[in-house]
């Protein structure tokens, strides 16, 4: 799988950051969620499976608009 950057609205290139793959899908780097009453919230979680927090800032400016 390769990556391209796509953006960032970190201050000093940290996370979040936005990443799209070669075959179209999204990688986000990003604060892990971690918050118990937040994650007891979440249905169907497979192992492996991670959540990170995406900021609406990241979305709303580098998201695809199509």
């Amino acid at each position: 799988m390769r990556l391209k950057f796509v953006g960032t609205t970190s201050q000093g290139g940290g996370c979040p950051t936005l990443y799209e793959t070669d075959s179209g899908d999204f990688v986000v780097q990003g604060d892990r969620l971690t918050d118990p009453e937040a994650l007891a919230q979440l249905k169907d979680v497979l192992p492996g499976e991670t959540f990170v927090v995406i900021p609406r800032a990241l979305l709303t400016r580098y998201a695809p608009k199509e």
